[in-house]
């Protein structure tokens, strides 16, 4: 019984070198990729803007302001809760957009386990 490999895995040495650049190509995009995003600030706001997150790529938090009129002393919790969904949602942009650049670099093999 004769077993045919897949083309990328034909073709020996050559091949197998080849693949090799490929590989070192994608991580030197994905880590180009990531020195971009860390680098950007994204601004989000919730509870119909009175509360604005501005969050760096890496995650931290660079500031959060909050519209004065949301200051209550009597009503903290509605503030935690809103601060609390503006913080989430950043984090959420800052992955989302992560996820999306790096699935342009890596195309199918984020798929496969172990590879990403």
């Amino acid at each position: 019984m004769k077993v045919r490999l897949p083309k990328e895995m034909q073709g020996g040495p050559a091949n197998m070198q080849g693949m090799m650049r490929q590989a070192q190509k994608m991580q030197e995009q994905m880590e180009a990729k990531n020195a971009e995003l860390d680098a950007l600030e994204y601004t989000i706001t919730a509870g119909g803007g009175v509360v604005t997150v501005v969050i760096a790529g890496t995650k931290e938090i660079k500031s959060i302001t909050i519209a004065p009129e949301l200051i209550d002393p009597d009503d903290a919790e509605t503030l935690q809760d809103i601060l609390v969904a503006a913080v989430n949602e950043a984090i959420k942009k800052v992955e989302t957009i992560r996820e999306s650049e790096m699935s342009k670099i890596t195309g199918s093999l984020s798929g496969m386990p172990g590879l990403m």
